[in-house]
């Protein structure tokens, strides 16, 4: 199978079809059975998603007027070619014959794509300059993304734009219930693994450069999780006690859950609640391999009267869901698949949830609310206008070395210390 061709059918899924990269890559790479294929067409994917707008502009500028609709898949094989010849450590004229190649399937477009790239080896420079000139090509992101950050962030919005179009680093989040921190640095060194420990964070390592799980020491014995460091934090600020029954809402894929169970063994128990069953399974699977229990429940966190009986918590987890604009580089189709209007239907089911989870904590009971999102609307002004009408909740200051301080909660803006975007906000109930 040529790979351009695999990796541009993938794409078209998302840039035609809308669905998610994720999704894509779940229905084309099991067809590829040698590893390095796989990687090849997943780093061609990520890295056609990751700069699809100033990839589409230079595009635009070669075509001269758009491909038609139902040629998706030649654009895609277009954009892969094109990511090749910027990004890529492929000779140009391997990129170019093996993307042309990919054609066979449409045997008219073979000259097309040989023209455009060969166009676009003779006009790189000036294609280049002309990218740097448009605004939402320049920035890599659509226009509405651009001018949210900007009213947001307007010191920092080209900052935040910036880190999201960098790969992420792997961090690693040690299991203290095994081993320590220092310790499993050790055993890294001892495979050849460079990891650095971060500073913020007692659970979390940053690893130089990624590696796959199975070659993590202990990883299949539950010594050590993939968590970025920003999502670590959960544990340590919920700060669940001996004794304390906790609530996880919106729970999937389990990364939190596990993190609380292993820094407090003895919860009287955990409940870990997704609306979503097979990623539920997830968390299910993680805590199999974490040799952890809680009590997960296929549910909907807006509708505690479907699930919660009487039960009431002494710890709630809300990681709400959310735009996850602070994840952008994680998932770089956000910038492609999200509208607009999502923001407000967002802001609507977090309130919706954050209501529904506060009849569930027990007077004296602390819920941390968490966003994977740099966005003011779900974070500090959600925070703001729940308080505004709960006079039974305080805010709990954070006092940390991380994040800005807000006028509610604690921001991490996307890339300080190599970290994802996140946001946390702290509330007891009044006794």
């Amino acid at each position: 199978m040529n790979l351009r061709g695999c990796a541009a059918q993938i794409l078209a899924m998302v840039i035609g079809d809308g669905q998610s990269l994720t999704a894509a890559l779940d229905h084309g790479l099991p067809k590829l059975k040698d590893t390095k294929d796989r990687a090849f067409v997943q780093a061609l994917c990520y890295g056609v998603v990751r700069h699809y707008y100033a990839l589409d502009f230079a595009l635009s500028k070669l075509l001269g007027k758009p491909l038609k609709a139902k040629d998706g898949d030649i654009k895609a094989l277009l954009l892969v070619g094109l990511y090749q010849l910027q990004h890529m450590r492929v000779k140009a004229h391997a990129a170019v014959s093996e993307t042309v190649a990919a054609t066979s399937h449409k045997p008219w477009a073979r000259g097309l794509v040989n023209g455009v790239l060969r166009q676009y080896l003779r006009e790189a420079e000036s294609l280049l300059q002309a990218t740097e000139q448009d605004p939402q090509a320049r920035l890599n992101h659509p226009q509405w993304i651009v001018e949210t950050l900007r009213r947001d962030w307007p010191e920092r919005y080209e900052k935040i734009l910036h880190a999201n179009d960098q790969a992420a680093p792997m961090f690693l989040r040690v299991n203290q219930r095994q081993t320590g921190r220092d310790a499993y640095l050790d055993q890294l060194a001892a495979q050849g693994i460079a990891g650095q420990p971060v500073d913020c964070c007692s659970t979390a390592i940053r690893l130089d450069q990624a590696v796959a799980v199975e070659q993590l020491p202990g990883f299949g014995e539950g010594r050590v999780s993939v968590q970025d460091g920003a999502a670590q934090l959960a544990a340590e600020l919920l700060d669940a006690q001996a004794g304390d029954w906790v609530l996880d809402l919106c729970a999937a894929p389990g990364g939190k859950t596990a993190a609380i169970l292993e820094r407090q063994p003895a919860l009287a128990g955990l409940v870990a609640i997704d609306v979503d069953a097979q990623r539920l399974q997830r968390v299910d699977a993680n805590l199999a391999r974490l040799h952890l229990q809680a009590e997960t429940l296929v549910a909907d966190a807006g509708q505690p009267a479907d699930w919660a009986g009487q039960r009431r918590f002494q710890r709630i987890l809300l990681d709400a869901p959310c735009s996850g604009f602070g994840v952008i580089r994680r998932h770089p189709d956000i910038k492609l698949l999200r509208r607009p209007e999502d923001i407000a239907a967002l802001q609507a089911t977090q309130a919706r949830i954050l209501q529904a989870a506060w009849q569930l904590l027990i007077p004296g009971g602390i819920l941390l609310y968490a966003t994977c999102s740099v966005l003011k609307a779900e974070n500090e002004q959600q925070i703001a206008a729940f308080l505004a009408v709960h006079t039974d909740a305080e805010e709990l200051p954070i006092d940390a070395h991380w994040g800005l301080p807000r006028p509610h909660g604690r921001q991490i803006l996307t890339g300080e210390r190599q970290m994802d975007g996140f946001y946390y906000a702290k509330l007891r109930k009044a006794v």
